[in-house]
């Protein structure tokens, strides 16, 4: 004989999770974590003032507050104190609503009051701050690097690289000779005086 756990204990939260996954049904924003935790995503995605709001019930419920946290990474960006205050504001309105299925009437509140509960978060934060200077650093230093090969290129001009051009052949190797001295060249340049001179004297 199979043992069902007490009608108490299961019924609200199966009820509570079927519900919850049909009201929702097709709103990507909505995750039930499992029969007992329940996460949203307000506001528009990348903006300063959405957060992620998990609200997970314990073993008597609906009779005692449910726990609220803003502890996902998603809310990196807000501030500790707003994620408090939000816990706050939601916590008191759970109370007011005690001994009834309010998870929908919970998550309904948020997102009507969005604007009020992000009413002191930074536009600009700390982690923004530092993300920018960052990128900006990135920059620099790609203009920079930019900036200095394209002043080596340009170091020859286009004589210069032609003449650079006629001391290789076509498979770019020097030609045979390339380094050999033209005696007559240079003994025009230097005189006949210079080559007497090393010939052995007679008497």
């Amino acid at each position: 004989m199979i043992r069902r756990p007490p009608r108490s204990t299961l019924f609200p939260y199966t009820t509570l999770f079927r519900s919850l996954k049909s009201i929702y049904e097709g709103d990507e924003r909505f995750k039930a974590v499992d029969e007992r935790t329940f996460q949203y995503k307000v506001g528009e995605t990348d903006s300063k003032h959405s957060f992620l709001i998990e609200i997970r019930w314990g073993s008597d419920y609906p009779n005692n507050r449910p726990s609220v946290n803003l502890d996902a990474f998603y809310n990196n960006h807000i501030v500790n104190e707003v994620k408090e205050e939000v816990v706050r504001q939601v916590l008191q309105e759970a109370e007011e609503n005690l001994g009834s299925a309010m998870t929908y009437t919970m998550i309904e509140w948020v997102k009507d009051n969005v604007e009020s509960l992000m009413a002191n978060q930074p536009q600009t934060t700390q982690i923004d701050e530092m993300t920018i200077a960052a990128n900006s650093m990135d920059i620099n230093s790609n203009v920079q690097t930019t900036t200095t090969s394209k002043e080596k290129k340009l170091q020859l001009s286009k004589a210069q690289k032609r003449k650079m051009l006629d001391y290789f052949d076509s498979k770019g190797e020097r030609p045979r000779g390339w380094d050999w001295v033209d005696v007559v060249k240079h003994l025009s340049q230097t005189g006949h005086s210079e080559a007497l001179d090393t010939q052995p004297v007679t008497s």
